[in-house]
Parts: C-alpha cells; sequence; structure tokens
C-alpha cells in the first residue's frame, strides 16, 4: 500500500479552530492512518518534509458550474457536449491547483464527466472530486428558460437534459419523471429554480419559481432516492416555500430577511452565499456577453450580499462555500475568502469550505477535515489561514502541495 509521511506540519483543526504545531501525519492509500505530536516512522513512507507549513484538508466548494466556459448559458446550451467537456479541463485543472479538491456541481456536469475525473485516464483528467446535479429544473419562464422574447414561444424540444443547460419541465407528473430520470443519468443530488435569476433574460429576481404541489413532489422523489434538493433563490417569500416544502440547500439567498432565516435554522436547512461572482458579473458581465436585462438585474442582488451573510449567521444558519462562477471568471474563485472575511472570522469562512462543506454533501468524516479514517485530501499552504485567508487565494501560488485521496496532485517543494 502506498503511504506518505509529513513531519514538521502545523496540523489545522477545523474543528477546534486551532494550528496543532510541529505535528506528523501518516496517510495510506485513500486515508489518513494516524497525526501525533510525535514522530512516526513507516518503512515505506515517501516523507514530505513541510519545513513548518501549514497541512489543511482541501477545499469544497459547494456550488460550481464547471462547463461554463461561457458567460452566457444560452449559448452552452447549443454547444455540443464533447465541446464542453473539452473546455472544463482548464477549469477543473484551475479549481484544484487553487486547493478545491472537491466541488458541487450546481447543473451542467454530468456523471460521465464525474467518472473521467475519476478514472483520471493517465493523469491527462485532473481536477476535483465531483458531486453533480445534472441538469437543473426549471418551470417554464423560470430562471434555466434561456429562451428570447418573441411573438411566438419557441418549443422546449425533446426535453433532454443538456450538458451545460437545464431542463424546462412543468406539472407534477413531470417534474416527478425528470428528477426520476436524472437520478438514472447519475446525478447525485437535484438542482431547481425556485425564483428568478440574474443569468436569465426574461424572469424578475422576485418571481416565483416552482409551485408548492410540484416543489414536494421533487423534494419526494429526491427523498426516494436517499439524497436531495437544492434551490436557486433570492427573495424571502422564494425561499420560504423551497424550505417548507424540505428542500435542503439554499443557493444564493441575497435578499434573506431574518424571520426566514430562522426558518432555515429551524429546519435544518444550509444556505451557500456566492457574493464573488456578482463581483465579476458587475464588473465584466456585459462586455463578456451577458444580456442587457440581466447586467440590470446585478446590483439589486449584489448590494444585498454582505447584509445577508450578517442575517444568516445571526440565525445560525450553517452556510457553505460557493462562487457560481461562470466563463473567463473562474479564476476568481478563492476571493469569495476575501468577501466573507468582511462578514465573518477567518475559521467560520474555512469551517464552510471545509467541515461545513462536506455536512451539506452528507460526507463528514470522510473529508473536511483532517483526521484518522478521513480521506487523505491535504494541502501544505505557505501561511496561517486562521490569521490571513490570503494565504489562500489567487491560483494556488502559495499552496505547493495539493494532496488528493492519497494521491499528490500538485507538488512544488524543493527536493
Amino acid at each position: 500500500m502506498n503511504a506518505t509521511l509529513f513531519k514538521n506540519v502545523h496540523v489545522l483543526d477545523v474543528r477546534a479552530g486551532r494550528l496543532l504545531e510541529n505535528h506528523h501525519v501518516l496517510v495510506e492509500g485513500e486515508a489518513i492512518r494516524e497525526i501525533s505530536d510525535r514522530p512516526l516512522s513507516c518503512s515505506a513512507a515517501r516523507t514530505i518534509d513541510g519545513a513548518g507549513r501549514t497541512l489543511m484538508p482541501g477545499l469544497i466548494d459547494c456550488h460550481v458550474h464547471v462547463t461554463a466556459s461561457h458567460i452566457n448559458f444560452g449559448l452552452l446550451a447549443q454547444t455540443p457536449h464533447t465541446l464542453l467537456a473539452y473546455r472544463a479541463l482548464p477549469i477543473l485543472r484551475g479549481m484544484l491547483r487553487r486547493g478545491f479538491t472537491t466541488v458541487r456541481d450546481a447543473g451542467g456536469a454530468d456523471w460521465a464527466l464525474k467518472q473521467a475525473l475519476e478514472d483520471g485516464v493517465g493523469g491527462t483528467v485532473a481536477g476535483p472530486r465531483l458531486f453533480v446535479s445534472g441538469s437543473p429544473l426549471s418551470p417554464t419562464g423560470g430562471h434555466g428558460d434561456f429562451r428570447p422574447r418573441s411573438g411566438r414561444l419557441q418549443p422546449v424540444g425533446c426535453g433532454c437534459p443538456r450538458l451545460a443547460g437545464t431542463r424546462v419541465v412543468d406539472g407534477v407528473d413531470a417534474v416527478r419523471q425528470a428528477v426520476r430520470e436524472q437520478m438514472q443519468m447519475g446525478a447525485d443530488q437535484i438542482k431547481i429554480m425556485s425564483s428568478g435569476g440574474v443569468a436569465s433574460p426574461t424572469d424578475p429576481v422576485n418571481a416565483l419559481g416552482y409551485s408548492l404541489e410540484e416543489t414536494r413532489a421533487i423534494v419526494d422523489e429526491a427523498a426516494a432516492r436517499h439524497t436531495y434538493v437544492l434551490a436557486h433563490a433570492y427573495t424571502p417569500e422564494s425561499i420560504r416555500r423551497a424550505v417548507e416544502c424540505g428542500v435542503r440547500s439554499i443557493e444564493h439567498g441575497n435578499l434573506i430577511d431574518a424571520p426566514t432565516a430562522a426558518l432555515m435554522a429551524e429546519r435544518g436547512a444550509y444556505a451557500v452565499p456566492t457574493l464573488i461572482t456578482y463581483e465579476a458579473l458587475a464588473r465584466d458581465g456585459a462586455r463578456l456577453g451577458l444580456g442587457a436585462e440581466s447586467v440590470a438585474k446585478i446590483e439589486q442582488v449584489r448590494a444585498a450580499g454582505l447584509r445577508s451573510l450578517e442575517i444568516f449567521t445571526a440565525s445560525g444558519v450553517k452556510l457553505a462555500f460557493g462562487t457560481d462562477l461562470l466563463g473567463a471568471s473562474h479564476d476568481l474563485q478563492s476571493e469569495e475568502f476575501v468577501i466573507r472575511a468582511q462578514a465573518q472570522p477567518n475559521l467560520e469562512v474555512l469551517q464552510s469550505a471545509t467541515l461545513i462543506g462536506a455536512e451539506l454533501l452528507n460526507q463528514t468524516g470522510v473529508i473536511g477535515e483532517i483526521a484518522p479514517g478521513a480521506r487523505a485530501d491535504l494541502l501544505l499552504v505557505d501561511g496561517n489561514p486562521l490569521n490571513d485567508l490570503a494565504c489562500l487565494t489567487g491560483q494556488g501560488e502559495r499552496i505547493p502541495l495539493v494532496m488528493q485521496a492519497g494521491q499528490l496532485r500538485v507538488n512544488e517543494l524543493r527536493a
């Protein structure tokens, strides 16, 4: 069995919020075997001297779109699947280089891309571990219906899921079938549109998406496969409707109010804010091809972003880390740490990208922490992220080593 011994490292305990100084960590196969403040020996081990660097868990981003190589989803929906997959490869490599060893794709990536990453294909396909949602479900005219306004509504077509598109489907029986088909095709969880959004052309942000009956049916079908539903939702009304129907994860949530946040906490629903994407869209959206209708909606949700973090935190809602970046803005992924730190302590931001992300993915004890038996997703970091999150920003310049399931994916340490 392959083994790796890390010595002279400061282990980041994300549960206790402290560094365990001058520790040693033994990895065997895909898992962490032992953590000790005393030297460990293993005759077959590859030894890596951390030289006093921080050893921390691999990061988890719970809202990405790895196939979104363009900012305009309408164009992506017309792009051949194979081309989308090839264009996703540098996006995936960039995420892994930034220290994200696990991501939840919120619409676009499918089982085949997830399998390609697991297979590795001789090392040519590298990226984070994927939890895929397949094609998000959207009602007609909702966030996900990218048909332009016209005198005659264009037909949806065969309704077949696309790698980079949503599936427009209406009615209780139809959404039940859609969920069953998504699960058959390998989805790990189901995404729905519960409010209007920024990137779609015809739905106001405060529009409501699926009806109560449709949402309950979707949640019921997901539960039948022992999984959950995540909902795109901005407004208190849309969030409340989704949570009351059993939705587990609210994406974005910028316009949340205190009573609705209290309901989320009571029901155990998670929030996945994605504040960096609004900064990116405000700066470059129009130039990169976002439609005028979408550009006009950006500021409405952007301005409320930091306030939403304060409301969620005050109400006790668990916050997972998310980014929701598109096109050329994927490189800004780690800047979400900087935005979060304006409203949260560094430890809470780190927990959102480790422990809480693992909880949301039903992977507690498997990923998101350094503990015996956990998967060996590990980063060596130049600096102490408890004191300064800047060591996690950029493109991984201060992360010279990335290990994923016991395999070295990045190693820039001097021999």
